[in-house]
């Protein structure tokens, strides 16, 4: 869709000014972009998780994500996920802003919402602006929240259903990782909270000029786990691995699982927090939806590499950082012997 009163004013702005490629210009870094007609993502089958603990580990070690199949999630819920959104973010941009001025649900552009408890850190600088708006929802307020707008009010029932799916497939997976790590599962419970988990409802526009920026920048997650659900027909999430960027294909009723920062720290860096970032797209507009699972905010996370933190110590050096020097810094701040 191409409704510029749907989008946020800055991003309305610069769809005016955006120009055509060059015939001979290439867009960002296609250089050191991997391209392969083959799917090299591992895939992680979670009916069969119990034979596939190895491969897990491997994921975990060489990635830092996996395509999830055989999920259980409904593929009609699925694709409620992806058509319901693109109603929502349809509306004109003052009405998405104000339908979310007193409730959980905060809208946020330009930037990634960063925290489970939606702050919205956005930016009116055009050269740091992100392609990008979206919904933040803190799903244990769900049951609590009550929209005089129809949309919301569907968009929540279909969240609540959607919680169910999610937090069982994120218990699922953690307890095959905790089981290859040998952790004492009663004592790391708590390490994995479902009561944090937040999902973030993203619309990447389309723009015919693929260098006016980043749907999202590069970055890692500052949770446990993602679990993102793609639009399964325009490509835009990317992946570094071995130095080089990787193109996340786009394939219907799988799931791709990130790990974030404080697994990365829970496991010693045996495992890896996943650097990916977010391409525009010419030929069209994308809806993710993903899913940030967290660790009890109090919790302590004590690590051979990190000195010991908490999620809310975790989360409140990121948010400094990003108002202070303009980016996250993210693990780096806690790392043993590490001087800033």
């Amino acid at each position: 869709m191409n409704n510029l009163e749907s989008y946020p004013p800055i991003l309305r702005q610069l769809s005016h000014h955006q120009k055509q490629l060059p015939p001979n210009q290439k867009p960002f870094e296609e250089n050191n972009l991997i391209q392969d007609d083959l799917d090299p993502i591992p895939v992680i089958d979670l009916e069969c998780l119990d034979n596939e603990i190895k491969k897990l580990e491997e994921a975990c070690k060489d990635w830092g994500l996996f395509r999830l199949v055989n999920h259980g999630v409904p593929l009609t819920l699925l694709k409620q996920l992806q058509e319901l959104p693109k109603q929502l973010f349809s509306m004109p941009f003052e009405s998405k802003q104000a339908s979310c001025s007193a409730t959980p649900i905060t809208y946020f552009w330009g930037t990634p919402a960063l925290t489970p408890s939606g702050t919205t850190l956005t930016t009116r600088d055009p050269q740091n602006i992100n392609w990008v708006e979206g919904f933040n929802v803190p799903l244990s307020q769900l049951s609590n929240f009550n929209s005089q707008n129809p949309m919301l009010e569907s968009i929540r029932h279909l969240l609540m259903e959607y919680e169910r799916h999610v937090s069982r497939m994120a218990i699922r997976i953690y307890e095959g990782i905790v089981k290859k790590l040998e952790w004492n599962l009663k004592g790391t419970k708590s390490y994995l909270s479902t009561k944090t988990g937040t999902v973030r409802v993203y619309r990447y526009p389309q723009s015919h000029d693929i260098n006016i920026g980043w749907g999202m920048e590069a970055h890692t997650d500052s949770s446990v786990l993602s679990i993102l659900n793609l639009d399964d027909q325009v490509t835009g999430l990317e992946v570094l691995k071995d130095d080089h960027w990787l193109t996340v294909k786009p394939i219907s009723n799988t799931f791709i699982v990130n790990l974030g920062d404080i697994m990365q720290a829970m496991s010693d860096d045996r495992y890896k927090s996943v650097t990916h970032r977010v391409k525009v797209n010419k030929h069209g507009e994308r809806i993710s939806v993903c899913y940030f699972v967290y660790p009890e905010e109090d919790v302590v996370i004590e690590s051979s590499k990190y000195k010991s933190f908490t999620y809310n110590e975790f989360r409140a050096q990121v948010q400094q950082d990003i108002k202070t020097i303009g980016y996250k810094v993210g693990l780096a701040r806690f790392r043993q012997n590490e001087d800033f």
